[in-house]
């Protein structure tokens, strides 16, 4: 991963995710509120649905050795390691979220292991996990393709791929290009929350079927996590998170007024939250 590219994110989750843990908790990542996303329940209760939804889609019904690809402090894969009795591995650019996790992990009793590292060159052997899980890492990559790449590599054969990720609306034909006006609200999304690009879920998808995968299914789980955006703008102005934020400092303030641009996003259309299922080949 580029250097200057690597650094901001470090620098921006080393700031925000204390904070996040504070006001929201431990789950850093959209809500489910069911599919068409008319589901009423509490932000956090639809954070935990979000992981439980993805495990039930995705057909997960055991795992032994799992790979969180963009871990924040711990969230999923300690809910993962839990729920299966796994052994559970997180990486993270930011030592802040990896000594958090681990912090976590110890706490509750529960076999999992935490670091920093690049999710483009992962330091692990060929074919380690049973099940690699990536909730809302992979709009961060640089290189979608070497990400997933690495992805299946450390996948065992007969293993799992389950990944969430930040798209936009697909512009493939025979869908429209995206317009300037479009091209525009993406690049404010990117300046805030240091991303390279986005890309469509079919794009992702395309990317899957030249690696060995197999039985590869895509599903847009715009509708079911819009309401989350409306949450978190509805808390993010409360005195603590005020108080947070002008401790965490201009980056992070920047990025809480910013909070409309996702619901924007959702909005019109152009904002896609993608979800993704495979296999390894093999067995």
């Amino acid at each position: 991963m580029a250097p200057t590219l690597q650094r901001r994110i470090q620098e921006f989750y080393d700031a925000s995710s204390g904070l996040w843990e504070d006001i929201w908790g431990e789950h850093m990542h959209h809500g489910y509120y069911g599919a068409d996303g008319r589901d009423r329940k509490s932000r956090y209760q639809a954070q935990v649905d979000l992981i439980e939804e993805l495990l039930r889609w995705g057909g997960v019904e055991q795992a032994s050795q799992i790979l969180d690809v963009g871990c924040g402090i711990g969230g999923s894969a300690l809910h993962l390691a839990e729920k299966y009795g796994a052994i559970a591995t997180g990486i993270t650019l930011s030592p802040v979220q990896a000594n958090r996790a681990q912090e976590r992990a110890k706490v509750a009793g529960l076999e999992a292991h935490f670091e920093v590292a690049d999710a483009l060159a992962m330091p692990f052997e060929d074919e380690t996990f049973d099940l690699v899980w990536s909730l809302e890492s992979g709009e961060h990559m640089p290189d979608k393709a070497q990400f997933m790449a690495e992805c299946c590599r450390v996948l065992k054969p007969g293993g799992t791929f389950l990944m969430a990720a930040w798209c936009h609306r697909p512009d493939e034909p025979p869908h429209d290009p995206l317009t300037l006006d479009e091209k525009q609200h993406l690049e404010r999304i990117y300046q805030v929350y240091c991303l390279p690009y986005v890309i469509s879920l079919p794009a992702f998808e395309a990317i899957a079927h030249d690696l060995p995968f197999q039985d590869i299914h895509t599903e847009d789980w715009s509708d079911a996590v819009a309401p989350f955006w409306r949450e978190v703008i509805g808390s993010a102005f409360s005195l603590r998170a005020v108080m947070g934020l002008l401790k965490a400092g201009p980056k992070i303030i920047k990025a809480a007024t910013s909070l409309g641009l996702m619901q924007q996003g959702y909005q019109r259309g152009l904002m896609k939250l993608g979800v993704m299922r495979a296999t390894k080949t093999g067995s």
